[in-house]
């Protein structure tokens, strides 16, 4: 039971860390341009409504991850 008490509080960390890289993010979206603004990302402006899902940005994101996580994560 220990075990999935510090799995727990690694996930906490992990979710706070993430919060506050969030909170960073959003006050550097107007200073770095090409963020959420690539071109596969999809933009649908329909009068009363928009929808935005950045595809291309969370591809790009994810090899990046991908590889860091590849290259320091071997032992």
């Amino acid at each position: 039971m220990t075990e999935f008490g510090k799995i727990l509080v690694g996930l906490g960390v992990v979710m706070v860390i993430l919060g506050g890289l969030l909170l960073l993010a959003g006050g550097f979206s107007g200073k770095v341009p090409w963020i959420g603004r690539l071109p596969g990302d999809i933009y649908i402006d329909r009068g009363s409504w928009s929808f935005y899902f950045p595809l291309a940005t969370c591809i790009l994101l994810s090899l990046i991850l991908t590889l860091l996580f590849s290259l320091f994560g071997r032992r």
